[in-house]
């Protein structure tokens, strides 16, 4: 390998691009709790207060795997582990 930095960090950036992936799927599954929310409601009205608290807690554990995808691609991209992997064991010298 000629250049492992280079190496590291286009992973990294392939990597984070993966990441990024995870809000399409919470994005889709909020999309979908809040149609099927709405078709309960409509069918049933008076069921409106436990349809809207179940599809609520659905959103927030939806939304939780997009934010963490987010926070992996910014580690990988602004804080990155793998290039003081890098330095420790004398792969590469950053003088």
């Amino acid at each position: 390998m000629e250049n492992p930095l280079a190496y590291v960090l286009g992973m990294s950036a392939l990597g984070a691009g993966i990441c990024t992936l995870a809000g399409l799927g919470g994005g889709l599954g909020q999309g979908i709790a809040a149609g099927k929310g709405a078709e309960a409601v409509g069918r049933q009205p008076e069921a409106r207060g436990t349809v809207l608290s179940t599809m609520l807690v659905g959103q927030a554990v939806a939304e939780t795997a997009s934010i963490y995808g987010l926070i992996i691609a910014f580690i990988l991209l602004f804080a990155n582990p793998l290039v003081g992997q890098l330095e420790t064991y004398n792969i590469i010298s950053t003088q």
